[in-house]
């Protein structure tokens, strides 16, 4: 037998969450599908910008109540050279799972239904298929992040980019100067981020060409390429205790891929978050994305506008960041440009904030 629910939400995150909220806040029957049985931390540099921070507060999300730390200013590391200004907005440093929980929980009170442990297998023709039971949904979206779903997978080439995500408690001295900063490091081959989150804990990120994590052979060795490079940050995490026993990862990060519509798409499913667009991470934009595709397709599905058209609108408004992260990424990383990139930005500090607001989300919710 095959289910027919009005609305289906595959993921619970943060896009998936915040979709079945508004959803169901409309009046809409909401049925959300979390593939794992209990919360759980996700791949992610755990930094709100500020338009991610006004658009939780919408949905009545107050992430300083959840133990969220402020981030006012950045500090970029390239070596033995460090520069630091202050962020165009106030951002908030604050994990994923307890964000993604916070949601997740406001939208089951609000009416949606949640079922945990629930993980699809694959998607075949508009029927979500289960290991419990098959859905034939009036509406899907589609929010399994930088998961692929077996039948709808992204139609975009994989990156080259593992990335890796951990915490630390740093030593006191490091936890003190690192508040309200987030410190972002420039290394061979990647680069890595580190800022305070709730609970006095740091996260600790980073994205690594896969050639090269190949060739030092594992996280210990990634971890030591990295602070050798900058002995900035081998300061911050001298003493520190890490508080997962390995760190988690996500192989091949398609960045850059925005979805297009295309003949063969589903006509009823709409992509959110990563599913729709991948933004470098480095911004510290892609949980404003997420959010901000949410409450598109929340307010495309009220007005009884297509998918198609959601989808051209989303790319239409992020299309432009996207790219101009992606063009700042590639001025910083290569070897030759990123050290003219960095020589500038050390003599107008000013510049960083300038970057940070240009690949900033223009539209709001």
């Amino acid at each position: 037998m095959t289910a027919r629910p009005e609305i289906l939400v595959a993921g619970g995150g943060l896009a998936g969450a915040a979709a079945a909220l508004a959803l169901a806040r409309a009046g809409r029957e909401v049925l959300l599908l979390e593939r794992e049985a209990a919360a759980k931390d996700k791949v992610c540099g755990e930094f709100l910008s500020g338009e991610g921070v006004a658009a939780l507060a919408r949905l009545g999300v107050d992430v300083m109540a959840l133990g969220g730390q402020v981030i006012d200013h950045i500090r970029l590391l390239r070596g033995r050279r460090a520069v630091r200004a202050a962020l165009p907005f106030r951002a908030v440093g604050l994990s994923r799972l307890v964000l993604d929980e916070a949601v997740l929980a406001l939208a089951a009170e609000t009416g949606a239904e949640i079922r945990r442990g629930c993980a699809i297998r694959r998607i075949d023709a508009g029927i979500v298929e289960s290991a419990a039971e098959n859905f034939a949904p009036g509406t899907l979206l589609l929010a399994t992040g930088k998961h692929e779903t077996r039948g709808l997978e992204r139609p975009a080439p994989p990156g080259t980019l593992v990335g890796f995500k951990t915490h630390f408690r740093l030593a006191p001295a490091a936890h003190a100067a690192l508040s309200a900063h987030v410190e972002l490091v420039l290394f061979p081959g990647g680069y890595a981020g580190l800022l305070p989150v709730e609970g006095g804990r740091a996260n600790f990120s980073l994205v690594i060409e896969v050639d090269i994590l190949r060739r030092l052979g594992g996280w210990p060795e990634v971890l030591g390429h990295v602070q050798e490079s900058c002995p900035h940050l081998a300061a911050r995490l001298s003493g520190a205790v890490p508080l997962r026993a390995a760190p988690l990862s996500v192989a091949r990060m398609p960045y850059g891929f925005v979805h297009r519509p295309a003949p063969d798409d589903l006509a009823n499913c709409y992509r959110l978050g990563d599913q729709a667009a991948v933004i470098p991470s480095f911004t510290g934009d892609g949980t404003a994305i997420a959010l901000h595709s949410a409450a598109l397709a929340a307010r495309c599905i009220a007005s009884g506008e297509g998918a198609a058209l959601y989808h051209r609108r989303l790319g239409a408004q992020v299309g432009a960041q996207i790219r101009r992260a992606g063009w700042l990424y590639r001025a910083l990383s290569l070897p030759v440009l990123g050290a003219f990139s960095f020589s500038v930005v050390e003599t107008v500090p000013a510049c960083l904030g300038f970057f940070a607001a240009r690949t900033r989300l223009q539209h709001a919710d």
